[in-house]
């Protein structure tokens, strides 16, 4: 092709490009309202998504999502998987959207966008009771005779080395497996969210203990798309407002967090 030619071609095509993807970002909210439903990814960890005795779908991101979908006038189709798979099933379109316990960090931005935040919350540690009966403060638990369990990629994960640089810090693929190693005594510490932390004591009163009632460090949570989905992130980003300012999503997040009544069997 001539150099003049090659000028006048490669503006053009570049303003072709940035017109089909904006319709590719617009075909994925489309697609949703075609298909009647959500495809929704989420991975258990209490009490953002668990699963009941009868394997029904429980939990914060449960209720947000359904309420998505209804809002929406769609089903809300639930996909669990490993923490370590969600971001890649979204990236290859096997979901519309990552529910929303996902904290927000700069090295997941470059991956995915984020809506606003629906929620903040923190990361907190439970402990082997039996295994630091002796300790009396939380900078003794960071210490070369200390071993932490935590989730892989997950934001505790991320930290731990900022709690707990002189420990030594174990990661799990599963949030069961990294909950034994201190249930089995394993290990001394469990890194996760404040409230995981929090149920796994309630759950092993005997066994496990919160030393620390207040979040170690503070976290912003938002819902997931993959990159370039223009129109289904504006839609998200007015239904968190939307849901903040009538107070349906701080109340069902109250809910979930704070009153412990959901553990106690009363929904």
């Amino acid at each position: 092709m001539p150099k003049v030619m090659r000028r006048l071609y490669q503006p053009v095509l570049a303003f072709v490009l940035v017109l089909v993807s904006g319709v590719a970002a617009a075909d994925v909210l489309e697609d949703i309202l075609e298909r009647g439903s959500i495809r929704v990814g989420v991975a258990e960890f209490v009490p953002w998504t668990m699963k009941t005795e009868s394997g029904e779908l429980v939990g914060f991101e449960i209720d947000m999502a359904r309420k998505i979908a209804s809002d929406m006038g769609v089903d809300a189709d639930f996909r669990v998987y490993e923490w370590s798979e969600i971001i890649p099933a979204l990236e290859e379109g096997e979901i519309d959207i990552i529910a929303g316990g996902m904290a927000m960090t700069p090295e997941r931005a470059l991956k995915v966008n984020f809506t606003r935040p629906v929620a903040r919350s923190g990361i907190g540690i439970a402990t082997n009771t039996a295994m630091t009966s002796t300790i009396q403060s939380f900078a003794e638990l960071n210490a070369s005779n200390i071993i932490v369990a935590t989730v892989a990629d997950t934001y505790a994960s991320s930290v731990a080395e900022m709690f707990f640089a002189d420990a030594s810090v174990n990661t799990f693929k599963t949030v069961e497996q990294a909950e034994q190693q201190v249930l089995k005594g394993r290990a001394h510490v469990y890194l996760a969210g404040l409230s995981e932390a929090k149920f796994l004591a309630l759950k092993h009163p005997k066994l496990v203990d919160v030393p620390v009632s207040e979040p170690l460090l503070a976290q912003s949570e938002a819902i997931a798309v993959k990159k370039g989905e223009q129109e289904l992130l504006n839609f998200l980003n007015s239904w968190v407002t939307a849901r903040q300012t009538d107070k349906w999503l701080p109340n069902t997040r109250d809910y979930w967090f704070d009153s412990m009544t959901w553990a106690m069997g009363e929904k």
